[in-house]
């Protein structure tokens, strides 16, 4: 058994062990409820996750092999930022389906259904003369870019359900189900990492869909231990409520198979897609701010525009963050030594980190947020945000400080800054990513708390787009195919010292500043 293997074993026996301990240890602590849309989550992240694990890779290595590689590079680049940003977008409209039409449950399983079928499609591309064929992977892809809008925010609101408004006890459940999104991508990204790269690229893509089924099932099976949480709305179950005359169902259902084509020829089309992106936003975030700034109760609205304000540097966050799913595993598979033991390590491999150090760090952090809480000391949200660029910034200085001072004779980077560059975003992560969560589900008004967290998707899908564009920085066409380690090596250290360092430094300083004017707009929320 090679390295590769006793990883993926290992892996997997950690995770059989520290699963069981999580639950036992906080079982008294939070609902029964916690831990089944944990488990759901878990899975769905192991499908999205082993797919991005390889889907840059994959389009690099196969599906442009004809191109010139740099030209690939930025070909695939821009493609996984208009995937990843659609993945994001959407959720504001599958928020808003789960508000007004559908209730919670439905709009989760009718997502995670279009989820299966279309990480099944990539699967069946190992069969017959599919491979290649681009009309067939760009409709699994959309496939999955409308089910995760059904999916993703809905999981997230429906968790809210389970705790009052101000309860403590809510950013360390938020934190314990982050633990699940990324027991879950950890999982996928060692398997099907290794099964698309050294077996076949479309069984890793069908294990992707293996695990979503399990996550629809484990939602569905466990659905009655809800109670009368997550059901439609009374209105929408009388027949009151209906679109044109229509069931609000069969509209549903309709337009999400119309959006299909319409999705998979926008992943085609970058420049259209940004300039929807940036309408879109523009849009929803100009109608939150109309709300929040009409909003009878004066308390109610300003909260809601500490969301819009958190909205922009979460967006920044992402944009670098997200470089992990693209330039960042081209870094590691052209810049990186993956040697080890005698096995040359798969560079897919290397995203397990982020994943392997959100599963220990988790419950550290939920812990030390509730002890601080007790305390007095616990910072607030915009605090937080603060820290989470902060240690981002870190993590880009540590990877650019290995690339500029300390890589070998062949312009490879010790393994050793990669860890500690992951670690570092992965702490920045936990500070910002789920303690955003859960501020939502606290100062959004309930009518629209769905919606809201939709939008606070978007930030991601924004956040997603911008980090094609900066990946594409990265492929510089200046560089011969096939050039040897020392002349891309300079590239990826200048351009992370630009955007990881010193941008997302001064994000970081320009919050600080606006820390003071949060806080009073949080109006007593912590």
């Amino acid at each position: 058994m090679n390295l590769t293997l006793w990883i993926l074993a290992v892996g997997w026996t950690f995770v059989a062990l520290w699963v069981p301990f999580i639950i036992y240890t906080n079982r008294k602590t939070h609902p029964r409820a916690l831990f089944v849309l944990f488990f759901a989550e878990m899975w769905e992240r192991f499908s999205y996750y082993g797919m991005r694990a390889l889907l840059v890779l994959y389009m690099t290595k196969v599906l442009f092999v004809d191109m010139a590689q740099s030209a690939a590079e930025i070909k695939s680049y821009a493609i996984y930022g208009s995937y990843t940003a659609m993945v994001y977008l959407f959720p504001v409209l599958g928020g808003l389906v789960a508000d007004k039409y559908l209730g919670f449950r439905n709009t989760i399983i009718w997502g995670g259904f279009l989820m299966v079928l279309g990480h099944f499609a990539l699967g069946f591309q190992a069969f017959g003369d599919l491979e290649g064929n681009m009309p067939m992977f760009f409709g699994a892809l959309a496939l999955i870019i409308i089910g995760n809008g059904f999916f993703k925010p809905n999981v997230s609101s429906f968790l809210g359900e389970f705790y009052e408004t101000d309860d403590p006890r809510k950013d360390g459940a938020f934190s314990i189900f982050y633990m699940g999104v990324n027991i879950g991508s950890f999982l996928s990204i060692l398997t099907c990492g290794y099964v698309g790269q050294n077996i076949n690229w479309h069984y890793g893509f069908g294990l992707a869909g293996i695990g979503m089924l399990i996550g629809l099932l484990v939602f569905w099976l466990f659905a009655k231990g809800f109670g009368d949480k997550g059901l439609m709305p009374e209105e929408v179950k009388t027949g009151e409520v209906k679109i044109f005359g229509v069931k609000p169902s069969v509209v549903v259902i309709t337009l999400s198979l119309v959006a299909i084509p319409i999705c998979a020829l926008m992943l085609n089309l970058n420049e259209v897609m940004s300039t929807l992106l940036l309408v879109i936003s523009i849009g929803i975030i100009g109608y939150i701010v109309y709300h929040a700034l009409k909003s009878e109760n004066k308390a109610e609205g300003q909260r809601l525009l500490v969301v819009v304000v958190l909205f922009f540097f979460h967006a920044v966050f992402w944009a670098l963050f997200e470089q992990a799913g693209g330039s960042l595993t081209i870094f590691i598979e052209k810049n990186v030594d993956r040697s080890f033991l005698g096995t040359v390590l798969p560079a897919s491999i290397f995203q397990s980190f982020n994943p392997l150090f959100i599963i220990l760090l988790a419950p550290l952090f939920s812990w030390m947020w509730l002890r601080l809480n007790k305390s007095g000391k616990e910072p607030s949200t915009p605090m937080k945000f603060v820290l989470g660029l902060s240690l981002l910034a870190f993590g880009f200085a540590i990877i650019v400080l290995g690339a500029k001072f300390f890589p070998d004779q062949q312009g490879l980077v010790s393994v050793v800054f990669v860890a500690l560059m992951y670690l570092f975003h992965t702490m920045g992560e936990l500070s910002l990513s789920p303690v955003g969560l859960s501020m939502v589900t606290k100062l959004s008004p309930a009518k629209i708390v769905g919606f809201v967290m939709g939008a606070w998707f978007l930030s991601i899908s924004i956040g997603n787009k911008l980090a094609g564009w900066i990946g594409a920085l990265t492929a510089s066409e200046s560089v011969a195919e096939g050039a040897h380690p020392t002349e891309t090596l300079s590239i990826y250290a200048n351009t992370y010292l630009v955007w990881g360092v010193l941008v997302v430094s001064g994000a970081a300083l320009l919050l600080l500043l606006l820390v003071p004017i949060l806080r009073k707009w949080m109006n007593g929320i912590h």
